[in-house]
């Protein structure tokens, strides 16, 4: 498996911001689809944001549209979540993730369809 590199985690007072970065050291970033999802204390592993690589298309949880974006940078290669007006709802740890499947819209939120992941990045909101 390849493995993937979250960075940009850290403690943010409610009301600001992060962005999150996802690389593949010492290659192309993988797959046809990826992914961040994150992992609250407590509760289960949730969907938050996916991008495909075709043709860009996003897709994010409802609850988060809005607050999050996702994006590819082809030449710095990694994948990214602007994550703005942060609640401590948002703590989490985060994790990117990738499939060399095209995933359809309603698989994207399916975390067992994705292949390769990161060791995730601790995000704390709290004041």
């Amino acid at each position: 498996q390849v493995p993937l590199l979250e960075s940009g985690g850290g403690w943010v007072q409610p009301g600001g911001s992060l962005r999150l970065s996802c690389s593949a050291p010492g290659r192309a970033f993988p797959g046809n689809t990826m992914a961040w999802f994150r992992h609250p204390p407590g509760k289960g592993r949730e969907f938050v944001a996916a991008i495909k690589r075709a043709n860009g298309g996003t897709s994010y949880a409802s609850s988060l549209k809005g607050r999050f974006t996702i994006s590819r940078d082809r030449v710095k290669n990694t994948l990214d979540l602007q994550m703005n007006s942060l609640k401590p709802e948002d703590t989490a740890v985060y994790y990117c993730a990738a499939t060399d499947s095209r995933l359809i819209t309603s698989s994207l939120a399916s975390d067992e369809l994705y292949e390769y992941w990161g060791q995730g990045t601790q995000v704390t909101v709290s004041s």
